[in-house]
């Protein structure tokens, strides 16, 4: 109960933070939500299903260039393009999770990221279409009031996150959450057991791709200009590495302080410039040797809380009978 209350709570204080917050504290909360949905979407790839995935970025930019298409070339309310981009990008990993369930550990890592740059060199030779290098403005924006366009954009991350969230507890806590699990751990000893572990793979990998997606169109409605090079960027990849890690792979609350943690950090380094990087990679490498479960790895470890439990315990009345 405390949970749920908790988490009501939460609801409630974002839902009405347009009506008492500034515009820099909604586009910060917006920034926020749309980092833990692509943390969520690649957790869910590597911390469950062990599909470590370093080309999470050509979603990203599939997602963008869907909003540009689709709002500029089609005419499409830029909102109402955010479910449509998370389609596309499903659809576009589909063919492409035929290729990758071909192969394991680091060679799946590595076509991951082959994909992503084959997809931002395409784009950059698109001068005609998608514009080549200097990219394409999302102008239909212009056409909404700037108060009404940031909390719409608001709600939209809001709903974006709420269903990355939501969806990855139901899908853990189904069997395919089962599935995954077993896969995780030994994908033949899962297959012995009966588990589709291609379909139960390429099923999570649909989800994050489309998670992905709707997030790449709702980042550049904030930013507006879609440009191949940063649309396409490794750090997209670079950065939710960093804060599934930091929070705790493989868990639910992990990618919630894990972008907490990489958004104060950013801000408190963002005067170093190239420099950053560099210490958020070394803050990573310590986090693997010396707390491998990351922060929220270290808080059950000494209360045992969970605020989205997704772990299956026998009842007691079963364990009782078993006992006796």
């Amino acid at each position: 109960m405390p949970r749920i209350l908790i988490l009501a709570g939460l609801g409630l204080v974002l839902l009405s933070l347009p009506l008492w917050g500034s515009g820099y504290q909604q586009r910060s909360v917006v920034e926020f939500l749309y980092f833990l949905s692509l943390a969520m979407a690649w957790n869910l790839l590597a911390g469950y299903a062990g599909l470590v995935s370093i080309g999470q970025q050509a979603f990203v930019g599939i997602g963008a260039y869907a909003l540009v298409v689709l709002a500029e070339d089609l005419g499409l309310n830029p909102f109402l393009t955010l479910p449509l981009a998370a389609a596309v990008a499903a659809l576009a990993a589909l063919p492409a999770s035929w290729l990758l369930f071909r192969l394991q550990g680091a060679y799946f890592a590595v076509a991951t990221w082959v994909i992503a740059e084959v997809l931002r060199l395409a784009a950059n030779a698109s001068i005609d279409w998608l514009g080549g290098g200097r990219g394409r403005a999302v102008r239909s924006l212009g056409g909404f009031e700037r108060g009404l366009r940031e909390d719409i954009t608001f709600y939209a991350a809001l709903a974006l996150a709420a269903v990355a969230v939501a969806g990855a507890v139901w899908l853990l806590r189904s069997c395919t959450g089962l599935g995954l699990m077993a896969i995780r751990d030994s994908e033949p000893g899962a297959q012995a057991v009966g588990v589709e572990t291609t379909r139960t793979k390429r099923r999570v990998y649909l989800f994050a791709a489309a998670i992905t997606g709707a997030a790449g169109a709702l980042i550049y409605i904030t930013q507006i200009n879609v440009r191949p090079d940063a649309a396409f960027s490794v750090n997209w990849a670079a950065y939710v590495i960093f804060i599934v890690v930091i929070g705790g792979i493989g868990t639910i609350e992990g990618p919630i302080i894990g972008t907490l943690i990489f958004l104060a950090l950013r801000e408190a380094l963002s005067g170093l410039e190239g420099w950053s990087m560099l210490i958020f990679g070394a803050i990573a490498i310590a986090m693997m040797l010396f707390a491998p479960r990351g922060i929220w790895g270290l808080v059950t470890e000494r209360w045992n809380i969970a605020l989205f439990p997704i772990r299956r315990q026998m009842p007691a009345r079963f364990i009782e009978k078993e006992t006796t």
